[in-house]
């Protein structure tokens, strides 16, 4: 092993110089102990109390833009009483009603959207029945989603109406399948304890998979 260029008293003579600089600087530059957080970590929108089942946010829309919203969801969801239940049976409304309200921009643009596009579809209707989306008849409602679900054929004077409704279904889509009375429907069991030994990966599983040739050692 190579020797080092410095010996024992090299050593010392710069540990004493370092030490000497040290006692000359000044007191604001010498190492401070760190600083007090400056905002409560239990901060109620960065980190929830998940034990606590309380919003910490309000819920912006108004009891007519939740009616609305009803119709529009169980139109898109119709559900079949049984395994899929009606999006305002379980709720859906007040899922948006609560998503919209987070202090977040994505869900900030979602609640200009859904309240914009509220207004636009109330004015669309007066504008060709006299009446407000709501007290149509379900023919005449399913008629003007009609002319808005499908981007590619809607007129471009709709495109307000294309933009919110394209959300809007998403947002049901998501309230509604993530809610624990639609999860049989998907197929989803959850969190289930098997009795025994566990009995592998089902053979149609594998088969779709075309895994079959996989040995054990792969």
């Amino acid at each position: 092993m190579p020797h080092s260029a410095f010996s024992r008293r090299d050593v010392f003579r710069l540990f004493a110089a370092a030490t000497a600089a040290g006692a000359m600087m000044p007191k604001e530059a010498k190492a401070q102990a760190p600083l007090p957080l400056t905002r409560n970590v239990k901060d109620a929108l960065t980190d929830p109390d998940y034990t606590q089942k309380v919003i910490p946010w309000e819920k912006p829309l108004t009891e007519a833009e939740l009616a609305t919203l009803a119709i529009l969801c169980d139109i898109i969801l119709p559900g079949d009483g049984a395994d899929l239940p009606m999006p305002s049976a379980i709720g859906v409304p007040d899922f948006l009603n609560e998503w919209v309200g987070a202090p977040y921009k994505d869900t900030l643009d979602d609640f200009e959207n859904l309240r914009g596009g509220l207004a636009w579809l109330h004015s669309h209707s007066n504008a060709l029945h006299g009446k407000r989306f709501d007290d149509l008849t379900k023919t005449q409602q399913t008629g003007i989603l009609d002319t808005i679900c499908d981007p590619a054929k809607a007129a471009p004077a709709l495109a307000p109406g294309v933009r919110f409704f394209r959300r809007l279904r998403m947002l049901t889509l998501g309230g509604y399948y993530t809610h624990s009375s639609t999860w049989k429907s998907l197929g989803y069991v959850g969190n289930v304890p098997i009795a025994g030994a566990y009995p592998g990966v089902p053979d149609e599983v594998i088969k779709l998979l075309g895994l079959e040739d996989v040995t054990d050692g792969w």
